[in-house]
C-alpha cells in the first residue's frame, strides 16, 4: 500500500469520526429541547391544544428551508455550509425558551425547525459522501449517534430539570457547548467544493421521483417510530393498566433499542444487503405490532415495541443512503427524502391520537403494523443503497475524489 493511498484512509478515517461528532452534536440539541418542553410551555402561558400547534412548526420550518441546503452547500462548500448551518441549529436551542406567547413560540419553533432541516442534509449529504469513498455501510451507526446525541441531551435536561433549572440558562448553557462542539467536529469532515463551471441547483425544486418512491418507505418507518415514541407509554398505561413508572420505562426502552440497532447496524447490512435488511426489519415490526395489538399483559406489549424499534431502525439511514445515489443531485435527493420523513414524524402522533379518539389505541397500533407491512413491499427502492456485491453487482473501484480544499 503506498503512502498516499494510506494517508487518504486515515484522511477519511477521520473524516467519519468528524461528521458522527456532528451528527451526537445534532441529537444533543433535540435532545436538550425536548425535555424542557413543560417549562417552556408554562413560561409561555400556553394551553396543551396551543403547544400541539406550536410544535407542529418544527416541521413546518424544516420543510420549508430543507430544499436551501443544497444551494448554500454548492455556493460555500460542504465544510463551510455544514458548520454555518449546524451553528445556526445549536444556537436556534436558546429561542424557544425564550417566548413569552403562543405567537413568538411558534416563529422560534419555525426558525429551530428551519435550521435543523438544513443542517440535517448537509451532514447526511456529507455522510453519503464518506460512506461512498469508504465502500462500506457506515449511515446507520451516524444516525446511531445521533440518537446517542439526543439521550445525552436528554439526560442533561432531566437534570437540569429536577434541579428546577431555569430552561433560558439551561439552552443558553446547552447551546454555547455544542456549538463550540459542532465547530471543532466540523474541522474535519470533507470539504467537497463545486466544479466552477457546475451549474447550481436551485434553491427550491420537487424531488426526482426516486426520491419520492424512497421517501415513501421512509415514511412508514417514521410513523412506526414516531407512533411508539409517543404513544408506548399511553398504551401502556391506558390499554394495559400498567403503574406510570413502568409506562414510561417502555418509551426509555424503545429509544434505547433503536440506538443500539443503528450503532450496529452497518455489519449486518454490510453482510445482507439494504434490501434483505429492511424486509426482514419490516417483517420483525410487523410482528412487533401484532404483538402490542394481542398483548394480554405489559410483558408482551413492551416486547412489541422492542419489535418495531428493531425492525424500523436502520430504515431512515438506509433511505438516506439511497437518496444520495440516486440521481446526480445528492442534496436534493436528500432533502426530498427528509421532507417525507418530517412529515410522517410530525403526523404520526395526531394521526395515532385521532384514530384512537375515533376507535381505539388498539387500532391505532393496527394501523402501524399495516405500515411495517409496507416496508415488506417496498424494500427494493433501497436498492439504490445497497452495498453488497452479490445484490448491486460487483464492488467497483471508488470513483475518483471531487476536488477538494
Amino acid at each position: 500500500m503506498s503512502a498516499e493511498v494510506s494517508y487518504d484512509k486515515r484522511r477519511l478515517r477521520g473524516a467519519r469520526l468528524a461528521v458522527a461528532a456532528v451528527f451526537c452534536v445534532h441529537g444533543a440539541v433535540t435532545g436538550s429541547f425536548a425535555t424542557r418542553i413543560p417549562w417552556i410551555q408554562d413560561h409561555a402561558g400556553v394551553s396543551a391544544g396551543q403547544l400541539g400547534l406550536a410544535l407542529a412548526f418544527p416541521a413546518i420550518g424544516a420543510s420549508v428551508a430543507m430544499p436551501l441546503a443544497g444551494a448554500i452547500s454548492h455556493r460555500l462548500g460542504a465544510r463551510t455550509a455544514l458548520r454555518g448551518l449546524l451553528a445556526l441549529w445549536t444556537l436556534s436551542l436558546t429561542l424557544p425558551s425564550l417566548a413569552p406567547n403562543l405567537a413568538t413560540l411558534c416563529a422560534a419553533l419555525f426558525v429551530y425547525g428551519a435550521t435543523s432541516g438544513m443542517s440535517d442534509v448537509a451532514m447526511n449529504a456529507l455522510g453519503v459522501e464518506v460512506e461512498n469513498r469508504l465502500d462500506k455501510s457506515i449511515m446507520s451507526s451516524l444516525h446511531g449517534m445521533w440518537s446517542t446525541g439526543a439521550l445525552i441531551g436528554s439526560a442533561a435536561g432531566t437534570l437540569a430539570a429536577h434541579l428546577g433549572g431555569d430552561a433560558r440558562l439551561h439552552h443558553l448553557l446547552a447551546a454555547a457547548v455544542l456549538t463550540l462542539l459542532g465547530l471543532i467536529a466540523c474541522q474535519g469532515v470533507l470539504d467537497l467544493r463545486s466544479a466552477p463551471e457546475e451549474e447550481a441547483p436551485p434553491r427550491f425544486a420537487l424531488p426526482p421521483k426516486s426520491a419520492l418512491l424512497i421517501g415513501a418507505v421512509g415514511f412508514c418507518a417514521v410513523f412506526a417510530e414516531g407512533a411508539s415514541l409517543d404513544w408506548s407509554a399511553v398504551y401502556l398505561r391506558d390499554v394495559l393498566h400498567t403503574s406510570p413508572g413502568l409506562a414510561a420505562a417502555s418509551t426509555t426502552a424503545f429509544a434505547l433499542t433503536m440506538a443500539v440497532a443503528r450503532l450496529a447496524g452497518d455489519r449486518v447490512i454490510d453482510r445482507f444487503g439494504a434490501v434483505r435488511t429492511v424486509r426482514t426489519g419490516g417483517a420483525l415490526a410487523a410482528l412487533g405490532g401484532v404483538l402490542v395489538v394481542a398483548a394480554p399483559h405489559p410483558g408482551v406489549a413492551m416486547g412489541g415495541f422492542a419489535c418495531l424499534g428493531l425492525g424500523v431502525a436502520v430504515v431512515v439511514p438506509l433511505a438516506f443512503a439511497a437518496a444520495g445515489r440516486a440521481g446526480p443531485n445528492p442534496s436534493q435527493a436528500i432533502a426530498g427524502v427528509a421532507t417525507i420523513t418530517y412529515t410522517s414524524g410530525l403526523i404520526a402522533p395526531s394521526a395515532i391520537g385521532a384514530v384512537a379518539d375515533a376507535t381505539s389505541l388498539v387500532v391505532s397500533f393496527g394501523l402501524v403494523t399495516l405500515l411495517a407491512c409496507g416496508l415488506l413491499v417496498g424494500a427494493g427502492v433501497l436498492r439504490t443503497g445497497d452495498r453488497r456485491p452479490a445484490e448491486a453487482g460487483a464492488r467497483s473501484t471508488p470513483a475518483p475524489a471531487p476536488e477538494e480544499a
